[in-house]
């Protein structure tokens, strides 16, 4: 936590601000209240200095919290930890958000992370790093904010290679994303477009962007085939992952001062807690996460609709030490780490599946 971090503020104020202002355009006072109290907020990402303009920042700010709190939504072990958090007088801090993509042709939609670097690119953030996992057949792309690196959540958005695997999991992949649509209309690619240019957007033109944005990350494709499904998950868990979830946040993360003493009271209290802590080969970034929620989703098959239950998302929890910088500064490390992310992706399998 640092002292610039806004610790406490009145319900008023919050929701007067010009976050949550724009929250209030897209859901009620309280979900947006909620939202607002749970998490830390920099100051300068809550009020803009022109109430004619929101700045990139708040508006890339806006979303996350969005998706965070959809994230939440769907994984109930996630928000009794932060309604627990909450209640003990403290907030997260909103350290990232993960999702995953195919490199493949996905018709309308463009192919792999390029299909959000439109998006992100616009909103402030940088591509900060790429980070191979070749376990997995797939590689990280880091996106992290350049005006608030450190307050402002990254995205660390994967992408699946199908050509590395067997035909037939080629053609199955085809047969799912080919029926995938783009979310972002022209108009919208119109303001990504000022965004870019100008750094921010009207209230209005921002209330209209921020809810196509959010709706950006989720499933694309229609419902797929069991037998599909079943042909992928012979030979990643993480594509058929994909093939049920979209584009949807796989897991959303919260900063911790003390990963040890986390994970060791999240035990305590029987929560479904990855087996061992990951650790970076630099031992700078510890990381671990619950298991993922199962979810029932559809599946098409010859007689039409099934419902099966499938691995859906999970909450994870990070712990980032300061580096040395030049002259004897010392700064948080804000990297990734590729055996650590292949090791968390694991949270996706069946709990009877090998880790």
């Amino acid at each position: 936590m640092h002292a610039e971090e806004v610790s406490s503020n009145s319900k008023n104020q919050l929701l007067s601000s010009t976050l949550g202002k724009l929250l209030l355009t897209v859901r009620s006072s309280d979900q947006v209240e909620e939202l607002l109290h749970s998490v830390e907020h920099h100051p300068t990402l809550l009020d803009s200095d022109n109430e004619h303009q929101i700045p990139r920042a708040i508006l890339a700010h806006a979303m996350n919290l969005l998706l965070l709190q959809d994230l939440l939504q769907r994984v109930p072990e996630g928000q009794i930890y932060v309604q627990e958090k909450v209640a003990g007088g403290d907030k997260v801090v909103f350290d990232h958000g993960a999702l995953r993509t195919v490199c493949w042709d996905n018709q309308a939609l463009p192919s792999g992370y390029k299909a959000f670097s439109r998006i992100l690119e616009p909103l402030g953030f940088e591509m900060a790093g790429e980070y191979p996992l070749s376990k997995l057949k797939m590689c990280g792309f880091v996106y992290c904010h350049s005006d608030l690196p450190q307050s402002i959540s990254q995205f660390f958005v994967s992408e699946l290679y199908p050509q590395e695997f067997s035909e037939p999991f080629q053609a199955a992949v085809d047969r799912i994303v080919s029926t995938s649509v783009d979310p972002l209309q022209p108009s919208h690619m119109a303001l990504l477009d000022r965004l870019s240019t100008q750094g921010w957007l009207t209230p209005t033109e921002s209330s209209e962007l921020l809810p196509v944005l959010v709706g950006c990350f989720d499933r694309q494709h229609s419902e797929p085939y069991w037998n599909d499904y079943q042909t992928l998950l012979k030979e990643s868990a993480e594509m058929a992952w994909i093939s049920t979830e979209g584009n949807a946040f796989n897991h959303g993360t919260d900063r911790v001062e003390d990963l040890n003493r986390l994970d060791a009271e999240q035990r305590a209290l029987g929560r479904p807690m990855k087996p061992v802590i990951e650790v970076a080969q630099n031992a700078n970034i510890l990381q671990t996460a619950y298991r993922a929620t199962m979810v029932n989703r559809q599946f098409k098959t010859a007689d039409g609709l099934e419902t099966h239950e499938v691995p859906g998302s999970f909450f994870e929890f990070i712990q980032r030490n300061d580096i040395k910088c030049d002259r004897g500064n010392t700064q948080m490390d804000l990297r990734f780490d590729s055996r650590n992310a292949q090791g968390i992706f694991t949270m996706t399998r069946k709990a009877d599946s090998p880790l």
